[in-house]
């Protein structure tokens, strides 16, 4: 669902950003001067300006992530404490038997080392699935930047002539 919500506010980024660069396209050539173009600066304005406005969602969208991640750790660490739990009572009610003492502390080691196991591995995934999570926006933040950066540069650029 965020990754969708990320694809979404990424998506409307990407058209402004083509709108812009729709906009540079359309624009009138002066004669003589180099490439240089005449835009509605008002228009390309409410379009950066859209732009930013899209942006702190996407900063949002990332602490979203974030905070998705300490969820799936804290819920493994929950699942963890109950696998815990559930062989500690096992343990004890096996340890009331005298000929399967030794049987009940294997078994309850067994489920104790399965447990941190379990506890590893749910860790591990939660955190590459956030590390993806979060390189992908990152490089779609990046990219974002990167052509926002190169319009203000073509206005500035347009600006001085």
């Amino acid at each position: 669902m965020d990754e969708q919500m990320n694809n979404e506010a990424m998506a409307t980024v990407e058209e402004m950003l083509d709108e812009l660069y729709d906009m540079l396209e359309k624009a009138w050539s002066l004669p003589l001067s180099g490439g240089r173009t005449v835009i509605d600066a008002g228009e390309f304005r409410q379009v950066l300006d859209d732009i930013r406005d899209a942006m702190p969602g996407e900063f949002s969208e990332a602490k979203a992530i974030v905070d998705d991640r300490s969820k799936i750790i804290a819920s493994a660490r929950r699942e963890a404490d109950s696998i815990v739990r559930n062989a500690e009572e096992r343990a004890r009610a096996i340890l009331n038997q005298d000929d399967l003492v030794r049987q009940a502390q294997l078994k309850a080691q067994e489920i104790m080392n399965q447990a941190q196991v379990k506890v590893r591995e749910m860790k591990k995934a939660s955190n590459d699935y956030v590390d993806d999570l979060m390189k992908r926006t990152d490089e779609a933040l990046s990219e974002s930047l990167s052509e926002l950066r190169k319009t203000r540069q073509s206005i500035k650029s347009g600006q001085k002539n």
